[in-house]
């Protein structure tokens, strides 16, 4: 969300004539767009934005923007107190403030002088920034901000806002303006994504929103992220079996394989329901990849929690686990009810078991795709050798002397790890699709 929050700055200040420089000594404009979802995120964030104190006082005339998470949707006098070298505190996803402040005394842009004009600067189509554009294969496109469901460990609501669905009128021009400039990919964003639409009454939901994107021209994939088990219906499973662009993999995270810690993390589901659900995904969707999250550590976890965890994710066998320790955030409901009681080092401890347990898994995952032949969306060249993915999200290099930025080509894999794959390219009328064969992991 961070990165599509930061592309539509860029946007906003190229629209008001800016243009981007490489040393942050030479900006006249200088934006810090902040994450503090965990402890460590928001300690880089003020260790940044205190760094730029000694530029201000050297360079008065320029412009510091605090944008983001950190700032919040409100409560940012207590910022002020603290940065009152900070010119701007934009709210996530908000480039108005910093376009008013630019704007205002502006002689070059006289005619925005009405607020509402200055803020029209950030509507309409997405021009993508100088050097993305016609660059960027893959774009993120919010479609929901915010979020109410409000999970215990998490400071989201707090610092974004309620949630609140983009109109699917504006979501698919950008989709269309995106495709105009070069991007063949895009990834659809939200808290919970799948509850796009909910805040609305008789508002479409995602699977409208996808089926309306897949008839976008130019755009080659579609993917979104990231869902919740609650809201994940039949029917935005049959759009993603039933459209062509619409890729074949699944981010729903499951945070917790107990169901008493779920409960505390008011997650709103049981760890059969999550099974269940895992079933179905892979019944709707056959050759589906499925991502999920962890949290290790929350509050009270005992060693038996941990452990159901850890044979969850022996059974079930996904794709991808992106595991974090628990981080306390103040103002959520779990820093304020429970104590974080589990240490460090045994946090560590778990993070290592999942991490060595999901290297496993993923390697015996991959092996099935040995001698395949995957479609291949090509991004970059990387150290002489071009990288991209398949359908499933799975990482690809293979070896070309020819530009295949932004080409769909059918690649046969003849190597495969727990993280990427390698393979050949093979002439484009030789796509040749083979069933994936079931695998078994070692308890």
């Amino acid at each position: 969300m961070n990165v599509a929050d930061s592309q539509r700055v860029a946007s906003a200040l190229e629209r008001l004539g800016y243009t981007a420089v490489p040393q942050i000594e030479d900006a006249e404009v200088i934006v810090l767009n902040t994450c503090v979802v965990r402890q460590q995120a928001e300690d880089k964030a003020w260790g940044r934005v205190t760094s730029l104190k000694p530029l201000k006082e050297k360079y008065p005339n320029i412009t510091i923007n605090l944008m983001g998470c950190m700032v919040g949707v409100k409560g940012q006098e207590v910022l002020r107190a603290k940065l009152p070298f900070v010119d701007v505190f934009s709210p996530p996803s908000d480039p108005g403030p910093l376009v008013a402040h630019l704007t205002q005394h502006d002689s070059r842009l006289i005619e925005l002088s009405d607020v509402q004009q200055r803020f029209d600067v950030m509507d309409g189509d997405l021009v993508l920034p100088a050097e993305e554009r016609n660059n960027l294969i893959s774009a993120h496109v919010p479609v929901v901000y915010g979020c109410s469901h409000a999970c215990t460990f998490c400071i989201i609501p707090y610092r974004r806002g309620a949630e609140r669905s983009r109109p699917l009128g504006e979501i698919v021009a950008e989709v269309r303006s995106l495709a105009a400039q070069g991007v063949k990919e895009v990834t659809l964003l939200g808290q919970i994504v799948d509850r796009y639409g909910k805040d609305v009454a008789d508002g479409p939901n995602l699977a409208a929103l996808l089926r309306h994107i897949n008839n976008v021209d130019g755009i080659e994939r579609i993917r979104f992220l990231t869902s919740h088990p609650n809201y994940m219906t039949d029917e935005l499973l049959s759009a993603v079996a039933e459209l062509p662009k619409v890729m074949p993999h699944i981010e729903v995270p499951v945070q917790a394989g107990d169901d008493t810690v779920l409960e505390n993390m008011k997650r709103g589901y049981t760890v059969e329901e999550y099974r269940r659900l895992i079933e179905r995904i892979r019944q709707f969707i056959p050759r589906v990849s499925i991502a999920t999250d962890i949290i290790l550590g929350f509050p009270g976890e005992s060693e038996a929690q941990f452990q159901n965890t850890y044979d969850l994710l022996a059974e079930l066998k996904l794709d991808i686990a992106h595991v974090a320790r628990y981080s306390n955030r103040p103002g959520t409901v779990a820093a304020r009810r429970m104590v974080d009681d589990v240490p460090e080092d045994e946090k560590m401890r778990r993070l290592q078991a999942i991490d060595d347990l999901q290297e496993t898994i993923v390697a015996e995952i991959n092996c099935r795709y040995q001698g395949e032949t995957v479609n291949v969306l090509f991004e970059e060249e990387v150290k002489g050798r071009w990288k991209g993915r398949t359908e499933t999200n799975k990482l690809v290099f293979t070896q070309s002397d020819a530009n295949l930025r932004g080409q769909v080509l059918p690649v046969q894999i003849t190597w495969t790890g727990p993280w990427s794959m390698q393979g050949r390219l093979l002439p484009t009328n030789n796509v040749v699709t083979l069933p994936l064969q079931n695998i078994s992991i070692p308890a």
